[in-house]
């Protein structure tokens, strides 16, 4: 019978990885691919069974490349540290192992909890994000792409029914530092691509981030915890061609 590796990418992640490990333990094998936690992420996880590795984190696409390597069996199953396996989708993941039809990969519908309810709208749900389950070899991500990793599948695609929980922030806190980390490390998707850097233009893409995930998204009905959402989106984009803006035009000091 055909077995599987579930890989979790981690750092500083101590309050978050017990609970992520302990739902992959049906696994045939546990990876935890960490980037040098200042925590006790890695004393965590190996205390549960888990086998860490540690990869220096140089982008998220080159991290699931290396995460993927490290996984020894034939099919793979990959989870983030604030994403939890349910037994229902444990359950599909082993009927569809077992198939002689199963698909090479599939995408994995993810239900998101936030600000003390689950987010139905906002592009947040069903949240087929990427390929979590594949045959190793079916799946590739660009290794140069550093946030939102653009990924290529060999092979045929399905779609799980059953959900895996996600957990994204447990505080606004979480928030802002994501929009903040994210928006730096997008700086250099954007030179790749040939963006051009101005600062309406950086008010124009977040204000057309917040409508799209607001309004055309149907973030208002998730009441303000959707607001928060398209807010958030708001502030990552707008700062993320800001800081391009900044990288371009290398603002001087005054003169002295």
């Amino acid at each position: 019978m055909a077995e599987i590796s579930a890989y979790i990418i981690a750092y500083n992640e101590a309050e978050k990885i017990a609970a992520a490990v302990n739902s992959v333990l049906w696994a045939d094998e546990v990876i935890v691919v960490d980037s040098h936690s200042t925590d006790d992420t890695a004393a965590i996880a190996e205390s549960l069974g888990a086998t860490v590795v540690q990869v220096d984190f140089e982008g998220f696409g080159k991290l699931r490349n290396d995460a993927i390597a490290a996984c020894s069996h034939d099919w793979i199953f990959s989870l983030d540290s604030d994403e939890r396996c349910t037994p229902e989708a444990a359950e599909e993941i082993r009927n569809i192992m077992a198939s002689p039809d199963a698909a090479d990969a599939y995408y994995v519908p993810r239900k998101n909890w936030f600000m003390g309810r689950w987010i139905k709208h906002c592009g947040w749900y069903p949240d087929y994000r990427q390929p979590q389950l594949f045959r190793k070899g079916a799946l590739r991500f660009d290794a140069s792409d550093e946030v939102h990793e653009a990924f290529e599948v060999h092979g045929s695609t399905g779609h799980m029914q059953s959900d895996i929980w996600q957990f994204p922030f447990r505080n606004l806190d979480q928030v802002l530092h994501k929009a903040n980390r994210y928006s730096t490390l997008g700086v250099d998707r954007l030179e790749r691509q040939g963006k051009q850097a101005g600062m309406s233009k950086a008010l124009f893409r977040g204000l057309w981030s917040f409508i799209r995930i607001y309004v055309l998204k149907l973030g208002f009905l998730d009441g303000w915890a959707g607001f928060v959402i398209a807010f958030s989106n708001l502030e990552g984009v707008f700062y993320r061609y800001a800081k391009l803006c900044e990288r371009r035009k290398r603002w001087d000091q005054p003169p002295q």
